[in-house]
């Protein structure tokens, strides 16, 4: 059989989720996990699809992008001081208990700690989209919510590292440990350096030309090229589009950039859902079967826990860290990054796991709200 023109299957891909995606309009179905199935219903034609896993990736760049825009530099400093913490908590639950459980499971420790890696990170995109989707941006869990995913992201690139060196023999070293943590450093200071020195002041660049066409090249080449900068320093481009944001940000015109981004992360971000399922592989069953559901429970008691204390630390009503805690524990994109160091079961154990805590995620977040209410009550002040 002839193989399709790229045009022509890109043009049928964006048909079939257009159709996805009305149909979870029409029955109020999480369009996340529409495009999730999809991708696992069309992997075994799209599963090495090059054209499908840059377009995705752009859409997470765009969806990170909007994310920076939100947060001018000074806010987000403030932002750090109060979540570091939480951030701990975190690490602490989610990786370290969890590399303890796997380890009374009697799996070795380069397994145990895969799958804490697996189990560790909430997914950034699936809980941005859900964030957006739900309008729950204003809510006052969300700038919580976000900077612990922040500080995830700035973890996990160090974990991966540790867990490829350790995937590949060369063993847990002090100075791949600093070297990692030298270059997200680095990658920080210059977009607040690029913020403060160039963008805060050419507002008066921006405010003339806004409104002109050619503005919006510039916007999304700030946007990939430092998303693309950090995967060349071995980092990830999640991170690098969000300083990209925050860049640009210090020019004070959140608005108009929103306006011109949100059209063109509205046709990629489906697309990076769809590549997510095509890289879930199912092979021959469910291995570990009784682990998986232990780690399932704890992988959602872990993320409450951490909502509800660390949002408390932060400043947040009992109430209000709870309903953070329920909208935290869907697993997505550093799951399936650690997932791809592991080998045979032990991979298509932690496909299953992030499929099902994605699944389960997006549900939890949709009654966070409800639940929170019923367990906790309204009287507490949020």
């Amino acid at each position: 059989m002839a193989e399709l023109p790229e045009l022509l299957s890109a043009g049928l891909l964006l048909l079939l989720l257009f159709a996805g995606g009305w149909l979870s309009f029409k029955f109020r179905f999480p369009d996340v996990i529409v495009y999730l199935l999809m991708g696992i219903a069309v992997s075994g034609m799209l599963a090495d699809s090059h054209l499908l896993h840059f377009a995705g990736e752009m859409g997470i760049v765009l969806l990170f992008f909007m994310l920076g825009i939100e947060f001018p530099i000074n806010q987000l400093i403030g932002l750090a001081k109060r979540v570091y913490m939480a951030g701990l908590l975190d690490i602490v639950l989610c990786f370290g208990i969890t590399v303890g459980i796997a380890l009374a499971f009697q799996l070795g420790w380069f397994a145990s700690l895969i799958v804490g890696g697996v189990v560790y990170a909430t997914s950034s995109s699936l809980t941005a989209k859900m964030l957006e989707s739900s309008k729950r941006m204003v809510y006052p869990e969300t700038e919580f919510m976000l900077g612990l995913l922040i500080f995830e992201d700035l973890f996990s690139p160090v974990l991966v590292a540790v867990l490829t060196s350790l995937a590949v023999g060369g063993g847990i070293t002090i100075g791949s440990i600093s070297w990692t943590l030298f270059l997200v450093l680095l990658l920080i200071a210059g977009a607040v350096f690029i913020g403060v020195f160039l963008f805060r002041k050419l507002w008066f660049f921006v405010d003339r030309y806004v409104g002109e066409d050619f503005f919006m090249l510039l916007v999304l080449g700030v946007s990939l090229t430092y998303g693309g900068l950090a995967l060349l320093l071995g980092l990830s481009e999640v991170l690098g589009a969000f300083l990209a944001g925050i860049m640009l940000a210090e020019v004070k015109r959140g608005e108009e950039l929103h306006r011109i981004v949100i059209r063109f992360r509205n046709v990629l971000l489906p697309l990076f859902f769809v590549y997510f399922g095509t890289t879930i592989e199912f092979g021959n069953g469910v291995p570990m079967a009784p682990l998986m559901v232990v780690l399932l429970l704890w992988s959602i008691v872990s993320k409450i826990l951490t909502g509800y204390f660390g949002g408390q630390l932060y400043g947040l009503s009992k109430r209000v860290s709870l309903r953070a805690g329920f909208s935290l524990t869907q697993r997505g994109e550093f799951s399936i990054i650690v997932a791809a160091l592991a080998l045979d079961s032990l991979k298509t154990f932690s496909s299953v796991f992030i499929l099902l805590s994605a699944i389960i995620g997006v549900f939890l977040f949709q009654f966070a709200p409800k639940l929170a209410v019923k367990l906790v009550g309204k009287k507490v002040v949020a």
